[in-house]
Order: C-alpha cells, then sequence, then structure tokens
C-alpha cells in the first residue's frame, strides 16, 4: 500500500502472523456460529498487542500510531473478514472520543477502549438519510443543563455490543445542514435506549437504535454544541480509507484463492491456469486491485494535510476502491465455478464483505459526487 518502516512492517507482521493461525476460514465460521457478535478472547487479544490504542498518543497510553497503522491492521483484518468491531470502536468510536471528549471522559474511556473493556457505536445513519451525514432528523433538546435526545438511526455497527452509542443530533437548523449537528456520548443503559440487533448478510454484526426522550447531561457532548459536523465527517472520512485497506485486504485474498484454483483444477489433462483467457482476466483484476491500492495509498497520505483536498482524496479512493471490490469478487466467484457460489467455501463470503465495504461510508455512486464538490479549482464559479 505505502512502503512501510520498520515498525510499521512488525506491526503487520505479526497482525498477519496472529490472524493466519487464528482466524482461518473455518475457524471464523465456527465464531460466528458460537457467538452472537463478537469473540471475546480474540478481542482481548487485540488488546493485549495494543491494537485497540494503535492511533492514540503515547501519553494517553496509546501506540502513537495514526491512519497508516489503522490502515495496515485493517487491510490485515480484510485479509480473514474479522468480525470483531475493530472499525466501529477504534477507528470510529475512539476517534471521536479522542477528539471531542472532556478531559475526565476521555482518560476513563480510552483507558477502558484499550484494556478491551469499553466497545463504541457510532450512529449516524437514519431511515431517509442515505449517506448523507448532514441529514439528521434525530433531535436534541435542552432541558435545564442537559439534553433530552428522541429519534431513529439504521444500521449502526456494533450497537448490540457497544457500551457507549455515539449519537449525531440536530440541536439547531434544517434538516439537512451540517450546521446545528452536536454528538453525544450516550451509555446503552440509559433510559430510553433501544436496539435491535442484527447480523449483517457479511456476518458482522449491527443495529437499528431507538431513542425515546433520553435524557442526558451536558458532559454527554462531544465537542461544541452545534458544531459536530466537521468533527464527525473527519472521522468518518478515517473510517472510510480503514474500509479502503480492509477491502484490498480481502482482495489480495480473493486473487490468492483463485490462482490457487487455477492452478490446481484440472481439465483437458492440464491445469486451467494456463488457459490465456483465464490469464487476461486474471491480469484485469490485479490492475483493479493495484488502482484501489494506489489510491488508497493517496487517501492515507491526503488525510495529513488540507480538509479540502482530504475529502476528494478519500473519495477518489473509495470510488475505485468500491468498483475494484465488485470487479474482483464476482470475478472470483466466476473463475471458481459452481463452487464459488456454496457457503461452505470462502470465495463467496469474501464477495459478500466486499459488496458490504463498497457501500459502507457510501457508495462509489456517492463519492464520484463528492469528489466531484471537493476537486474544484478554486476559481470555479459552483
Amino acid at each position: 500500500m505505502f512502503v512501510l518502516s520498520e515498525e510499521q512492517q512488525l506491526i503487520q507482521d505479526s497482525a498477519r502472523k496472529l490472524l493466519d493461525a487464528d482466524y482461518e476460514f473455518e475457524q471464523r465460521k465456527q465464531r460466528l456460529a458460537a457467538s452472537p457478535t463478537f469473540d471475546a478472547d480474540v478481542w482481548r487479544q487485540f488488546a493485549e498487542l495494543g491494537w485497540l490504542g494503535i492511533a492514540l498518543p503515547e501519553d494517553d497510553g496509546g501506540v502513537g500510531g495514526d491512519i497508516a497503522e489503522l490502515a495496515l491492521i485493517g487491510q490485515e483484518l480484510g485479509r480473514r473478514i474479522v468480525v470483531e468491531p475493530f472499525l466501529s470502536t477504534v477507528v470510529l468510536g475512539g476517534d471521536l472520543v479522542a477528539t471531542g471528549a472532556n478531559a475526565e471522559l476521555r482518560t476513563r474511556l480510552l483507558a477502558e477502549m484499550m484494556s478491551g473493556d469499553t466497545q463504541f457505536a457510532v450512529a449516524v445513519a437514519e431511515p431517509a438519510s442515505r449517506y448523507e451525514l448532514a441529514r439528521v432528523t434525530t433531535t436534541a433538546t435542552r432541558q435545564g443543563d442537559g439534553f433530552i435526545l428522541s429519534g431513529k438511526k439504521s444500521v449502526v455497527l456494533n450497537a448490540a455490543s457497544a457500551n457507549y452509542i455515539i449519537v449525531a443530533a440536530r440541536t439547531s437548523g434544517d434538516v439537512a445542514s451540517d450546521r446545528g449537528i452536536t454528538l453525544f456520548l450516550v451509555p446503552v443503559d440509559t433510559a430510553g435506549v433501544r436496539v435491535a440487533g442484527f447480523r449483517l448478510n457479511d456476518g458482522h454484526h449491527a443495529g437499528d437504535v431507538t431513542l425515546a426522550n433520553v435524557k442526558l447531561e451536558a458532559n454527554h457532548v462531544l465537542g461544541e454544541v452545534d458544531q459536530g459536523f466537521d468533527l464527525l465527517e473527519a472521522s468518518v472520512d478515517k473510517a472510510t480509507v480503514v474500509a479502503c485497506a480492509e477491502a484490498l485486504g480481502a482482495m489480495d485474498m480473493v486473487m490468492e484463492m483463485t490462482a490457487e484454483y487455477l492452478q490446481t483444477r484440472v481439465q483437458f489433462g492440464r491445469p486451467i491456469s494456463t488457459n490465456q483467457a483465464l490469464k487476461f482476466r486474471m491480469v484485469d483484476m490485479h490492475y483493479a486491485l493495484e488502482e484501489a491500492r494506489s489510491l488508497t495509498a493517496g487517501a492515507i497520505h491526503a488525510l495529513h494535510g488540507e480538509r479540502g483536498a482530504a475529502r476528494a482524496m478519500v473519495s477518489a479512493a473509495k470510488v475505485q476502491t468500491g468498483k475494484a471490490a465488485r470487479f474482483v469478487g464476482q470475478e472470483g466467484i466466476q473463475l471458481h465455478g459452481a463452487i464459488g457460489m456454496t457457503e461452505d467455501y470462502a470465495v463467496g463470503h469474501y464477495y459478500k464483505r466486499l459488496e458490504t465495504l463498497r457501500m459502507l461510508f457510501g457508495d462509489p455512486e456517492y463519492h464520484l459526487a463528492r469528489y466531484g464538490r471537493w476537486n474544484r479549482p478554486a476559481n470555479h464559479p459552483g
């Protein structure tokens, strides 16, 4: 994805070693059958390895990495289509707490997250919001020194396992305005919070969240009242890049499985990998994957710079990664033939995860339009 430092190489090597040993496809199936949400032992291993604090400053007890290290872990999780809630808890929730919570909550919750004792979910989408972060109808009304939250959130990743749900609610402004959005840290055991959990098609867990007159104190606001959109968008952009990296890892595995199958499947006395037409199809898959890898690396670099350019580059990476995910996943299944469609064979499960990642935080069509908004020349009249 990019040239790794010695420390980054060690992170990648240790992640691959652990997951290759403990998270093979058959082990994954067993965990999905045994656990309604996630495997606590696997999550504890993530904590012991420092993954849950990999992007937090050393002063907070973290590893001191940033988006590059998050993407490395994401890529390795994608190689084994790991269902544990790294993206929702560490990349999204942890980042929002680190950047928006008051000092007392920040210190306590980040320590609990890094130890594996606390998980987060981030409730952004609503039934009519599509991918627009600013389209928020959930309301937060002031009452005394606190707020009352009411509304519904859809397809909230990790909602059933989270200890806290970070909710985007409207405290002022029109329904689609990016001004007037406030982020709230909501303990799941607060009166009025209801979570209806379910599994997604790819085995990951999500839930719909209903907030019925949920009372919160003012210290549960993340960032400033009415000013939560920029905080939320920046964290979602990071999560989008990590989702792209996860898709790269999953596509790498589809390529490996497909190449191995073509070399071992024999027709007319020779491996079908010698068929010229199938070679061309593998080359096309490779090109699509490498284009996605290049743009994801560009987005990682862009996130360290100016926000407008970062928005455009993140969307460019999501467009190409989404296109590549569908192409590589579909070609992988087709090149496997009938076996690729069975539940007992891994490639179909990789395709399901790639389809989820393709749509997560915005599909290619959404991000193509977003790229156009942020990639205009400075003197463009629009």
